[in-house]
């Protein structure tokens, strides 16, 4: 093959390449403006992970359950459960009911059982709320995900 060819070949190639990957970009409205009504829902815990200086622990597997309500009111309902992360040892097993806040596209909430939801600013996605914060040595990773 001539150096010609090669070249037309190897250019056909890289166009290819590149029309495959924006396929999945085409047609799909990834634009969401979060509003009061589009995210108020049921949400429940889909990723709830503690990064620690030596290891990432899924809290799902270990059997921790996060379900909240967020009515178009402002208001929650709902329970955050996690073994053994009770202040003395035991588990937590703490009421969500409370209020929530929707703001430049983070959500916020506000209970009166005092759990680290109250401290970490959401993003609100298409039917999803992504929460990622420090909280003292920890990573904390929880994703929340509409499922009403």
């Amino acid at each position: 093959m001539d150096s010609e060819v090669i070249m037309r070949v190897q250019l056909g190639r890289v166009v290819a390449l590149s029309l495959v990957l924006a396929l999945p970009g085409c047609g799909d409205d990834t634009s969401f403006s979060p509003t009061v009504e589009n995210v108020a829902g049921v949400y429940s815990a889909t990723t709830f992970t503690l990064a620690l200086a030596v290891a990432t622990v899924d809290q799902l597997v270990l059997g921790s359950e996060v379900e909240i309500t967020l009515a178009s009111d402002g208001t929650t309902t709902g329970r955050v459960f996690v073994p053994g992360a009770g202040e003395d040892g035991g588990d937590l097993d703490a009421d969500l009911t409370g209020t929530w806040a929707l703001s430049r596209g983070g959500v916020t909430f506000d209970q009166t059982a005092d759990t680290f939801i109250r401290d970490v600013r959401f993003t609100a996605d298409r039917n999803r709320l992504i929460g990622k914060a420090t909280l003292g040595h920890q990573l904390v990773d929880l994703v929340l995900t509409k499922t009403e």
